[in-house]
């Protein structure tokens, strides 16, 4: 049984290896949903959706990063436009808007799998992690209150093991980021 928000399952539904495939974020999806709230489907739109379906598990976009990504495809769209869409396209549960540690917010594909984040606050780097008891806990507690959750997440602020070992908060200079954290800048760069 599925609710409104595509990612909260109830007691009664089937176990969390059951997914939604990714069609759910179809463009005849979007369109009937755009339309739904009085909105259209216009190119950009579908093409952010183009963007969200194929980025990588795990990787997340702030509004610049898009931005970058559009102009970088010979899109022309302003930044406000970026905002805009997104802030309406996290509204209809399309896309999940997470607070990670740089600051702003970054998005991902709405899907019913829940997960949660580790963020090292030194150098961003942030890991997925899925851990269904969280998920529980946080679902009986909205419960018992008589509240509806619409979402579960948890974001750990941690320090990384490279940072740790090369001596974080004391001897680390300013702006230093650990390798796995600069092979992934690099990375999406180049994406």
């Amino acid at each position: 049984m599925f609710h409104a928000f595509p990612n909260i399952m109830t007691d009664q539904d089937q176990d969390s290896s059951a997914r939604i495939p990714l069609s759910l974020h179809s463009v005849s999806s979007l369109k009937a949903s755009l339309h739904q709230r009085g909105f259209r489907l216009t190119t950009q739109r579908q093409t952010i959706l183009h963007i969200f379906q194929t980025l990588p598990q795990g990787n997340h976009l702030s509004a610049e990063d898009l931005h970058d990504r559009l102009r970088q495809q010979g899109e022309r769209i302003s930044l406000s436009t970026v905002y805009r869409t997104l802030h309406l396209m996290a509204q209809m549960g399309l896309l999940r808007e997470l607070e990670l540690a740089e600051g702003h917010k970054h998005y991902e594909l709405n899907l019913p799998s829940p997960h949660h984040h580790l963020v090292c606050i030194q150098c961003n780097q942030t890991i997925e992690f899925a851990n269904d008891q969280i998920f529980q806990v946080s679902y009986k507690q909205a419960q018992a209150h008589g509240y509806h959750m619409l979402d579960c997440q948890l974001t750990l602020h941690v320090i990384c093991p490279e940072a740790m070992h090369q001596g974080w908060h004391t001897t680390l200079p300013r702006g230093w980021i650990c390798d796995r954290a600069a092979q992934k800048s690099y990375i999406d760069q180049e994406d």
